[in-house]
């Protein structure tokens, strides 16, 4: 198979409306924190179901300004996945507190038994993370956290549009994260959001996001804003600007129709690999809808002389490209050297974790670009199965195949 242009793993789907907007913003003088970032807040509130949106500038911020907003820092513990970006887990050493690695099950979603055990008198906050676009198992996790009276902060960066037994993720926890980032399931470029049904967290957290002032800072150069405000707390500096927003407001109509492609793409996917028992597919469960942010395969070391280096370099030299996600937190110098945690200590995520590859699969791929993975991978594992078969061209790679 020869390409002539190398597939990203991943890119945006911009369309005109979105530069229109941009191009609006930019004419009409109001590049920060304005009247855009509050229609697209209304707007994602609206179609989650939430109370209250905050559009900030990532999902890292998100997540860390919710724990801030419930007070956490040194001393207390927050239970994380290690299957998940760092950022989870970097944003509770932000507060002071210590991240309590916690491993996942086969869904490599965080594992509830495993939250169950880790709870201590001093873990104050639950991380769960929704993997590659399909939902975590909510109601065990609600029903520990409780238990213990524990308060819930989803990350949902990899969950806009995901659905839990028919609700859209943002509601369930006390705090729900989502990220729009470029490659994303919408995107702002960068940018996040936090969604709360609790008044008294949504006005803190709002606070916290623009240096702790007490007034919609945002407002103070418009016609109806006032000079005057207070600081009642040391806060960040994590505002979206509207230039961000005029995207996110037409990302977010398009929201449904980009998972839909999403969703056809690892249909025909599964369709096309689920004859090579040398791959782990990714697994759907009843009641939760994937949006595929992920499309995430699991190269079987045991059913083939494959491996994961081999494979994405003859995928990269037919010009498709790939990524892995994640490197469990566990896995990191910092986590390992300064909290002591190792591989043996998260056994589902370590085995999991080898072999694990994700494939291109996003909105903007044509037919011909699916139809050109498929085609790269059918032949990376058939060089592997005429290898195995034939023992004398072992010696020969199959990057070079």
């Amino acid at each position: 198979m020869t390409r002539t242009e190398f597939l990203p793993y991943g890119l945006p789907s911009i369309g005109e409306d979105e530069i229109n907007e941009v191009v609006d913003s930019l004419r009409g003088g109001w590049l920060t924190t304005g009247p855009k970032v509050k229609r697209f807040e209304t707007e994602f509130a609206e179609y989650v179901g939430a109370r209250h949106a905050i559009a900030v500038g990532s999902c890292t911020a998100a997540l860390h300004l919710s724990l801030m907003a419930l007070g956490i820092g040194p001393g207390d513990e927050v239970i994380v996945p290690t299957m998940t970006f760092c950022a989870t887990a970097n944003v509770v050493v932000h507060t002071g507190a210590k991240p309590v690695l916690v491993d996942v099950n086969e869904y490599l979603q965080i594992d509830p038994d495993s939250i169950a055990r880790a709870i201590t008198p001093r873990t104050r906050a639950i991380i769960p993370v929704h993997y590659s676009g399909m939902a975590c198992d909510l109601d065990e996790i609600i029903r520990v956290a409780q238990q213990h009276g524990i308060p819930i902060i989803e990350d949902a960066a990899h969950a806009a549009g995901t659905r839990y037994h028919g609700r859209l993720i943002g509601t369930h926890g006390l705090s729900t994260c989502f990220s729009f980032y470029a490659t994303k399931n919408m995107t702002t470029g960068e940018g996040g959001m936090i969604t709360t049904n609790d008044d008294a967290f949504a006005d803190h957290v709002r606070r916290l996001s623009l240096h702790g002032m007490n007034r919609d800072a945002w407002k103070r150069y418009g016609e109806t804003g006032s000079w005057y405000y207070e600081v009642t707390e040391a806060g960040f500096k994590c505002n979206m600007m509207d230039m961000q927003a005029a995207i996110g407001i037409h990302q977010l109509r398009r929201l449904e129709s980009f998972n839909d492609r999403r969703r056809a793409i690892a249909a025909r996917y599964n369709q096309a690999f689920s004859e090579y028992s040398e791959l782990r597919l990714p697994e759907e469960i009843a009641g939760r809808n994937h949006t595929y942010h992920l499309y995430a395969v699991q190269i079987r070391e045991e059913a083939t002389n494959l491996d994961r280096d081999t494979f994405i370099a003859a995928l990269k030299k037919a010009r498709i490209g790939t990524s892995v996600h994640f490197i469990p937190v566990h896995r990191h110098p910092y986590y390992s050297e300064h909290l002591g945690y190792t591989p043996a200590m998260f056994p589902v995520a370590e085995r999991r974790y080898h072999g694990l590859v994700s494939l291109p699969c996003y909105p903007a791929m044509s037919d011909r670009d699916v139809e050109d993975v498929i085609q790269a991978v059918r032949e990376v594992i058939g060089a592997s199965r005429h290898n195995m078969e034939t023992p004398a061209a072992a010696s020969l790679t199959l990057a070079a195949a």
